[in-house]
Parts: structure tokens; C-alpha cells; sequence
């Protein structure tokens, strides 16, 4: 018998989506159901993606995305409810519950600092989507202790110069590309 131990790999609990959902009453008066992402939400995450126009897809990717992979999937769906966040909307369509847009934020290598994201269906634009989701994902940031949340994005997105500029990000020209854009916003 070998006097090596054995490390067992035990698999790593999977956390548990906080059970908070609130109903929007967007700006045209319709109704979304806004909750954080949860494991069940895989598939309409992934119909999302590829009902988004190439446009918009070029937008929230900073690039070309033409089929969303397992493994774009499996990042997307990496939320842990702390450092890795995402809140989905959700409406009936057809008898059917669809993703409509999505906010989401990770914790950076720099201390108190996330990053964010936020995308929605291209015949939800101009309902005041965007800004609900963000409003979400900023005050989830601050509860957990996030100080700053940044954003990369394409020069060329005038929805997301916009909404940021609407919730107070401060823009500045990334110094390393002309294309981009990062916006930055003290919590």
C-alpha cells in the first residue's frame, strides 16, 4: 500500500440563484419579469444570442459571433451570485418564456472593480430595457461591495453611449484601441 495520500475530487456546490424577481413595467407599458440567471435558463440564453441581429451580436461580443458555442455558453452561464452576475428578462411569447435581454458584470483583477455587459432583442430597443436590467446590475454591484463598474465597448454603439451617459458613466477613448470606448462608473 502506498503511503501517498488520495485526493478525492469532489464536485464544487453549485450556488444558488438568489430568489429576487421583480415585474418592469417598461416605457410602452409592457410587462417583464426581471430575475437572476439561473442553470434551467441555458437554452434561452443560447436562443437569445441567435435571434440577436449580426449587428447587435457585433455589439455585445466587441466582434463577430456567428453560433454561440458550448463554450461561450458555458461562460456565459458562469455565475456564481457575488463576483460573476447576471440578471435575465423574461416574457410570454406564444404560451412560451423568452429571453428578451440580459445584464450581467464579473469581478476584474483590479480590487472592487467589475465589469458589465448588457443586451437586449433588437424589437425590445426603446422601452427602457437596457436601463432597467443596468439599474439591477448596478445596485446588485454596490450591495456587493464593488466600488467601480467599467464597460468596453464598440466607438460605433450610440444605444449603449446613450443609456451610459444616462446612468452617469463617465466615457473615455481606450488609449490602447480607437474603435473602443470604455466607460466607467463610481458605485
Amino acid at each position: 500500500m502506498s503511503n501517498t495520500a488520495r485526493v478525492l475530487d469532489f464536485p464544487q456546490p453549485v450556488p444558488q440563484a438568489p430568489s429576487a424577481y421583480w415585474v418592469e413595467s417598461l416605457a410602452d407599458g409592457t410587462h417583464v419579469l426581471i430575475r437572476p440567471l439561473r442553470p434551467e435558463d441555458r437554452e434561452r440564453e443560447r436562443e437569445f444570442i441567435q435571434r440577436l441581429s449580426p449587428e447587435a451580436r457585433r455589439f455585445r461580443f466587441l466582434g463577430t459571433v456567428k453560433d454561440v458555442s458550448p463554450q461561450l455558453l458555458d461562460q456565459l452561464m458562469d455565475v456564481d451570485y457575488q463576483d460573476r452576475m447576471a440578471f435575465v428578462a423574461l416574457t410570454h411569447e406564444d404560451g412560451k418564456l423568452v429571453e428578451v435581454g440580459i445584464s450581467r458584470y464579473a469581478a476584474t483583477e483590479a480590487d472592487k472593480q467589475c465589469e458589465c455587459a448588457v443586451a437586449v432583442a433588437d424589437d425590445w430597443h426603446g422601452r427602457g430595457l437596457s436601463a432597467a436590467l443596468m439599474n439591477h446590475l448596478i445596485e446588485e454591484a454596490r450591495q456587493n461591495g464593488f466600488e467601480k463598474m467599467v464597460s468596453v465597448d464598440l466607438m460605433d454603439d450610440r444605444r449603449i453611449r446613450d443609456l451610459s451617459a444616462q446612468l452617469g458613466f463617465r466615457a473615455e477613448r481606450d488609449p490602447n484601441d480607437s474603435s473602443l470606448v470604455i466607460h466607467n462608473l463610481q458605485l
